[in-house]
């Protein structure tokens, strides 16, 4: 005795419809951004700009790596220690993986990593890391609470 076997379709239509709807979404989406009829997205700096935030507090740091395998974190101006990094607790592994990042970015275009790092303490609380080496901007409160004060700590004191 041979059992029955089907090769019919086992995906439901409302399934099938559903998934066709958001393809054909994203699709007129992604094509009135490419023809100027909405906005590509919200870049926190021009949206700080417009709304006329100003930067509350503002330092420049550099991250060096340790023999010992901790990363010295150091005002740039004035070359004080303001901390050291030691394994993945505190938040330092929230920081060594910002880091690499932009480290990363600076390899890719062939610049050393002796510039410095500029964090800003926003009006609006916000605040980002900026590598005025490379252009590239890190908001930090997009990780949450804790990593936000990973590096809300490295601001002057009396800023937060």
């Amino acid at each position: 005795m041979t059992a029955s076997h089907s090769h019919a379709n086992t995906v439901p239509r409302p399934a099938l419809a559903m998934a066709l709807g958001l393809v054909g979404v994203s699709l007129v989406m992604t094509t009135a951004v490419r023809l100027g009829l909405a906005d590509r997205e919200a870049v926190p700096a021009v949206a700080r700009a417009e709304a006329g935030i100003s930067s509350v507090s503002e330092r420049s740091l550099r991250f060096e790596d340790m023999v010992d395998g901790s990363v010295r974190v150091s005002d740039a101006d004035t070359g004080e220690e303001i901390a050291s990094l030691i394994g993945e607790n505190d938040g330092g592994g929230f920081v060594r993986g910002v880091l690499r990042g932009m480290a990363r970015e600076r390899a890719m275009r062939d610049i050393g990593q002796t510039s410095a790092f500029t964090l800003t303490l926003w009006q609006d609380g916000s605040l980002s890391l900026n590598d005025p080496a490379t252009g590239r901007s890190v908001e930090l409160g997009a990780f949450g609470p804790d990593n936000r004060a990973a590096f809300l700590r490295f601001v002057e004191k009396g800023a937060q």
